[in-house]
Parts: C-alpha cells; sequence; structure tokens
C-alpha cells in the first residue's frame, strides 16, 4: 500500500494482492484529515466477538477486509503483529481503520500534525 497526503486528504493506494485478500474492489481509500479523530500506533485490543464480512484472516499472517466489532465497523490490513497505524474516523463509512505499515511512527506524527 501506498499512503499519501494530497490536497486534505489522506490517500491509501492498495495493490492487487490487498484488494484481493481484503475483499475490496477499490483500489484507492480517500479519507479527509478533518475525519481523521485520532491516530495511535499502539497493537490494537483483541475482540473476540467479531464478524468478517467479507475478509481474510489467516491467525499470525494476515488480517484483512471488513470487521464489525461493538466498536463499529472496522477495516483491516495487518500483515504483522508491529508497526500498527489506527485511524479513528469519523462522518466515515468505517469507525477504524487498521494498518501495518513501515513508517507507522513518521505516519502517526504527520497525521497528528495535519490536524
Amino acid at each position: 500500500m501506498i499512503l499519501k497526503i494530497i490536497d486534505d486528504f489522506l490517500e491509501i493506494k492498495w495493490e492487487w494482492y490487498e484488494q484481493f485478500f481484503a475483499f475490496t474492489w477499490d483500489k484507492l481509500m480517500r479519507i479527509p484529515l478533518s475525519h481523521i479523530k485520532k491516530v495511535t500506533i499502539n497493537r490494537p485490543e483483541i475482540i473476540w466477538c467479531e464478524l468478517r464480512a467479507p475478509g481474510t484472516f489467516f491467525p499470525g499472517l494476515i488480517k484483512a477486509g471488513t470487521y464489525y466489532t461493538k466498536n463499529g465497523k472496522e477495516f483491516w490490513y495487518a500483515t504483522e503483529d508491529k508497526n500498527f497505524l489506527i485511524l479513528e474516523l469519523e462522518e466515515e463509512e468505517y469507525k477504524r481503520v487498521i494498518l501495518t505499515i513501515e513508517g507507522n511512527r513518521s505516519w502517526r506524527e504527520r497525521l497528528n500534525m495535519e490536524n
């Protein structure tokens, strides 16, 4: 995936295989910076009661796609148990977007500065 800030939007561009595992046809996710409430890099809490619809999950390898939790609808693309970037959103389809990405600390700082 490639993250960019263009104008007042965070753009997340998916590679074809990421689209495949996440079961999404959208090649690009655009989030207005003003809709990002909070950005963290801590490991997300484990929620035992969730519905994957649609998505992919292989423990320890990948968690990708749309998940419905007690917190609401979330989008995941996590391929390891480190380097998390968690975006808490408002006025968006997803309540949270959870990614694993190299440079997660610098993205947290950059996004917190934009808000």
